[in-house]
């Protein structure tokens, strides 16, 4: 049995050598399993699955990054889509293996964390090429421990509940019923848009067209 698992150890460390570096990693943050699904919190896996979506890619598990992982190409490029599955406040953990499984890409350059921002109105999203976290304690946990601030982001807003509802509340809670319906195909199908520009065009050109969009 022992020989039959280091056998097995050294064939998946003979596959994560095999593939091949992605050009871009695409994280989008959010909490793992069927209690988490729809709520505003878990937005950024939302935007990487309709970006897998329309690129016809397939999710796998891959418990070396302790993520979910899909492949797919936007002109030409290799993306990494990123589910992780430490649970949002881990998320750090995740992203760092990923840098240490293909320790020439750079996360300054080579990294693009998709998340939910509470200052911004629902389905409103910016880009941005790094930055302080700005109290979300997921992408905190990825600036952590990847040691960097200079991390591009696409936030995607959420809004801010008023001050009868508190904050973990809300970002834990679904949205609307009309937001759902109204608001949220057209946004992520923005955020994806703004996403396959900034990597066949380059970060500059995406943020000042979707930025502008108001």
């Amino acid at each position: 049995m022992r020989l039959l698992r280091s056998i097995r150890a050294r064939l998946a460390g003979s596959r994560e050598q095999a593939e091949a570096a992605p050009d871009l990693v695409i994280v989008g943050l959010g909490n793992p399993g069927p209690r988490y699904e729809g709520t505003r919190h878990n937005v950024g896996f939302r935007v990487v699955e309709e970006l897998a979506d329309r690129h016809a890619g397939s999710w796998q598990e891959d418990p070396g990054l302790e993520a979910l992982t899909c492949r797919i190409a936007i002109g030409g490029k290799r993306c990494l889509l990123v589910e992780p599955l430490t649970f949002m406040n881990r998320s750090g953990r995740s992203v760092r293996r990923v840098f240490e499984r293909w320790s020439d890409l750079e996360p300054s350059t080579h990294l693009l964390v998709v998340e939910d921002d509470l200052d911004l109105p629902t389905g409103r999203i910016r880009l941005r090429p790094g930055g302080g976290a700005g109290g979300h304690r997921g992408l905190g946990a990825v600036l952590d421990a990847l040691g960097t601030k200079a991390i591009a982001r696409l936030r995607f807003g959420i809004g801010r509940p008023d001050g009868s509802i508190p904050v973990m509340d809300w970002v834990l809670a679904p949205f609307p019923s009309d937001e759902e319906r109204e608001v949220l195909p057209r946004a992520l199908g923005q955020a994806a848009d703004a996403i396959e520009m900034m990597v066949r065009e380059g970060r500059a050109p995406a943020m000042a067209h979707f930025n502008a969009a108001g």
